[in-house]
């Protein structure tokens, strides 16, 4: 929907635009370099992290999908003020897929209204990988029991061994096998990059491995974000790690896969299993008291457990209670059995009355899902649950929970250690109207709770992201009314006068050109802090120079200090933007207050630009350590917006002294 509705805006706006995609099935209508490189600008709208190296030196732009199709032209239209990737700024980078603009523009999709965090991101990109293993595998089981399966007297369903459906169970059960280490490793891998892919692998399949740490059942999938998370952080830190330069080369392929693999697992094994095995071996005896207790909360217990982790360690705890109990009390393997099937059938259920609330993927995995409860594979609404765990699981847990109270009511059993619809056509359920009528209930109730809270959650994001489109437009109206003024006030001060007092008094008017000829960027720049012409040649030394100019307001508390900071930044990077414009800052408790310097130099300052232009326009940004978020960023997106204006920066250059300039720098407030 959103590379429609950019290429739809696009066309509209009389712009060219190649769309790149990236969903289930791969990337489509992949960008060339040459794609690349005659673009005037990039628009990335994507959750997960796609390598952004070919879009350095272009002009990006970063928002979620919802942002590209609610908002296409506002973005095509901010493409033109876009920082610049990989120019140092923090504003100047985001992640995703796609480009957009002039000339051969592009555009990819993902999903979400603003750029998401590193977690969410490195969960979706474990959930994208995990899809396709969970669905071959979920599909090829259930395949194998329809077809290659034999009822037997008590109503299971048993495939012969050495049979060819046999084999196609068991590549389905590898497939199952490996869907947890997969989630874990891509997580992993979206933190650490490449080392991280092992560890975060064998980690997870030491969380879904039970025996290796005493425990009856594996951690299953939440056990898997676990080990991805550590993985992934693990790397991150042994990498900054400092070694000898001989070392250096082998570190992402052996020093660091090994070392993090081996703490992550023996950590895994030693800290975290032998608790996990304590607490569920605890939960089976706690349910075992229960069992004399009324048949609808026992329902209750057992639903909400099936549901929770949809085959880790509370739902095998669950099953295996009622497993163990078939012979003797084959009511409890009842409940067990109507709450198994409703997370996979729940989910797909709500793909198809929301359509427009899933993705092409989600909506594949949906029907998939649906096919896979059908034959009691609980595993299949894990995609869900992993993507949008705050909605899913707990409106699995109540459609669960639901089913399993109306089946312990009715008294329904099974009497074979499996669940689902298969179980009751096959003869197995006794009181079959009745678990056909539970399930049911689940599914609906679980369908119904996922799209309300997940229809809730859009509705918050949505309104969120119009807020904000509303705020700036109004932002920018302002400065373009001041910006008449200005250049008036550029040809005579009477001249702003005149063009005040259309709308009002003369007395107001001179008010008006007074305060903005004195003040800018929120009154952080001021005419102590500009200076006409820079002395130093070299950009250590234009540094030093704005810092004292920076001191000349009594904001700066120790001037080498800030200095020592603002070159510290320069060696992370060069904050030369490009256009002849460079924007040196520093974040450090040196400064007692927010304050902004400009100054010109009229040869150039070789600033490292990636367009390899000089810097004659230059801005240092000087903020506490308490204003290094919102306030910092709000300042770089100020000025990195108006300066993207080829006719300001013509005037800033042309102005001839600090008053004029001033007046042109009063346009960003």
């Amino acid at each position: 929907m959103a590379a429609e509705k950019l290429a739809q805006a696009a066309e509209a706006l009389g712009h060219d635009m190649k769309v790149e995609t990236q969903g289930s099935i791969g990337a489509e209508n992949v960008l060339s370099d040459n794609d690349v490189r005659n673009a005037d600008g990039i628009i990335i709208a994507a959750d997960k992290d796609v390598d952004r190296s070919r879009f350095v030196g272009k002009r990006v732009v970063v928002v979620g999908v919802a942002e590209g199709i609610h908002h296409p032209e506002e973005l095509i239209e901010r493409v033109g003020s876009a920082p610049v990737y990989g120019s140092g700024p923090e504003g100047a980078a985001g992640a995703g897929s796609g480009a957009a603009g002039t000339g051969s523009g592009a555009a990819g999709t993902g999903a979400g209204g603003k750029e998401r965090s590193v977690a969410y991101k490195a969960l979706m990109n474990g959930v994208s990988y995990m899809i396709p293993f969970v669905v071959v595998g979920g599909l090829l089981i259930a395949v194998s029991l329809a077809l290659g399966g034999h009822p037997q007297a008590d109503g299971g369903l048993v495939i012969p061994d050495g049979s060819f459906w046999k084999h196609v169970n068991d590549i389905g059960t590898i497939g199952f096998t490996l869907m947890v280490p997969i989630l874990s490793g891509y997580i992993a891998y979206a933190i650490g990059d490449r080392p991280a892919l092992v560890p975060g692998m064998i980690g997870g399949w030491i969380a879904n491995t039970g025996a290796l740490y005493d425990s009856k059942s594996g951690a299953g999938f939440i056990g898997a974000i676990v080990t991805g998370f550590l993985a992934g952080y693990l790397v991150l830190w042994i990498k900054k790690a400092r070694v000898p330069k001989f070392v250096q080369p082998i570190m992402p392929i052996i020093v660091i896969p090994i070392v993090a693999t081996t703490a992550l697992g023996l950590f895994f094994i030693y800290v975290i299993g032998q608790p996990i095995s304590w607490v569920f071996e605890h939960l089976t005896s706690w349910l075992g008291g229960l069992t004399g207790s009324s048949a609808a909360l026992l329902g209750i217990i057992l639903g909400l457990m099936i549901a929770f982790d949809m085959g880790g360690p509370v739902n095998k705890t669950a099953f295996l209670f009622g497993a163990g109990l078939v012979s003797k009390n084959p009511e409890i393997m009842g409940m067990c059995a109507a709450a198994i099937p409703v997370p996979p059938l729940g989910q797909g259920l709500a793909t198809l009355l929301r359509r427009r609330l899933y993705n092409d993927q989600e909506r594949e995995t949906g029907l998939a899902a649906l096919f896979m409860g059908c034959f009691g594979i609980t595993e299949g609404a894990i995609p869900f649950a992993a993507g949008r765990p705050a909605r899913v699981i707990p409106s699995n847990m109540i459609g669960g929970a639901v089913a399993g109270a109306l089946a312990g009511l009715a008294g329904v059993t099974d009497n074979v250690p499996h669940g689902g619809p298969i179980v009751a056509v096959l003869g197995a359920v006794g009181g079959v109207a009745m678990f056909f009528v539970a399930v049911a209930a689940g599914t609906v109730v679980t369908a119904l709770c996922t799209v309300t809270l997940v229809s809730m959650a859009e509705r918050r994001s949505g309104t969120e992201a119009e807020s904000r489109t509303e705020i700036e437009p109004t932002a920018e109206a302002e400065q373009r009314t001041e910006a008449v003024g200005v250049n008036k006030a550029d040809v005579s001060k009477a001249g702003a006068t005149e063009a005040h007092a259309t709308t009002a008094d003369a007395t107001t008017a001179d008010a008006t050109a007074t305060s903005t000829t004195q003040e800018a960027l929120s009154g952080y720049l001021t005419p102590a802090t500009v200076k006409v012409r820079l002395d130093a040649t070299d950009k250590e030394a234009v540094i030093r120079e704005m810092a004292a100019l920076a001191a000349g307001t009594g904001r700066v508390a120790d001037v080498d200090e800030l200095v020592r900071v603002a070159l510290a930044r320069e060696a992370q990077g060069t904050t030369g933007l490009g256009e002849e414009i460079a924007i040196p800052h520093a974040k450090t408790d040196a400064v007692t207050a927010p304050v902004v310097a400009f100054a010109r130099s009229a040869e150039g300052i070789d600033w490292e630009s990636l367009d390899g232009t000089l810097a004659k326009l230059v801005f240092m940004i000087s903020v506490p350590e308490a204003a290094a978020g919102d306030e910092h960023l709000r300042i770089l997106a100020l000025l990195s917006r108006k300066l993207m204006d080829a006719d300001f920066r013509a005037r800033l250059q042309a102005a001839p002294d600090s008053d004029a300039i001033m007046g042109v720098l009063a346009e960003i407030q």
